[in-house]
């Protein structure tokens, strides 16, 4: 199974009242395992970031100015993801823009589940959490995975993390090592080889003495109408 692990950023919280993605990040996982290709863009979102979104994730309108705009990225985009399944922590808000985007388009692109399904792990983690802190943050400290270079939100490191997080999730017992790898633009990301743990050694078992048994027995004698004696 190919499936894409994503995040996005955007200038506000609703793009009914016209809010635009400005950060598109995901990491191809083929396999349970991740490949390496990933898609890392910035986009100028054609009008103003909210204050408030910029304290959530620190991308300013004026790094944003000489970026790309959607229509321009959305070819590339639609090719990354397309047939996959996309894997996404509160789903519903990511494609809700992701859809806005390519209504924009007016070129009949159609919507987001019309090329890919959609796997939701905010909803598989209140499924296995109950009651419990859900985000990105209480998840990577549930299952041990390091975020402490998240001083932002940012879409390819956050995609990196939930990728962690999912296959935790969903992989029962796994070892995960990391190793950064460089590459040129919209492949640079963290190489992770993950695999089941395999060749544990056997259980080492100790049978009592004959003098432990005849200890227990002597023991069992002294208990008045024991319930494995009764019919």
């Amino acid at each position: 199974m190919r499936q894409i692990v994503l995040d996005t950023e955007t200038t506000g919280l609703d793009p009914a009242r016209g809010h635009r993605i400005i950060e598109i990040g995901a990491v191809e996982l083929i396999g349970r395992k991740l490949t390496g290709n990933t898609f890392h863009v910035y986009i100028n979102p054609q009008r103003v970031v909210e204050q408030e979104a910029i304290e959530v994730h620190g991308i300013t309108n004026e790094f944003l100015q000489d970026k790309p705009v959607f229509a321009q990225i959305a070819e590339e985009f639609l090719a990354f993801i397309k047939g996959a399944e996309l894997v996404i922590h509160n789903a519903a808000f990511d494609v809700g823009f992701m859809d806005h985007e390519f209504a924009l388009l007016r070129n009949g692109t159609g919507r987001t589940s019309e090329y890919c399904s959609i796997l939701d792990t905010l909803m598989l983690a209140r499924e296995m959490r109950p009651g419990q802190k859900n985000n990105l943050d209480a998840l990577c400290r549930a299952f041990g995975i390091d975020n402490s270079n998240r001083t932002f939100h940012g879409a390819l490191l956050d995609a990196e993390l939930l990728a962690d997080v999912y296959l935790m999730m969903t992989g029962g017992q796994t070892k995960l090592e990391l190793a950064t790898q460089k590459q040129s633009h919209q492949q640079n990301g963290q190489q992770v080889d993950w695999r089941p743990v395999q060749n544990k050694p056997a259980l080492r078992v100790i049978k009592a003495t004959a003098a432990e048994e005849q200890a227990h027995h002597e023991r069992l004698q002294l208990i008045d109408a024991p319930l494995w004696q009764q019919p």
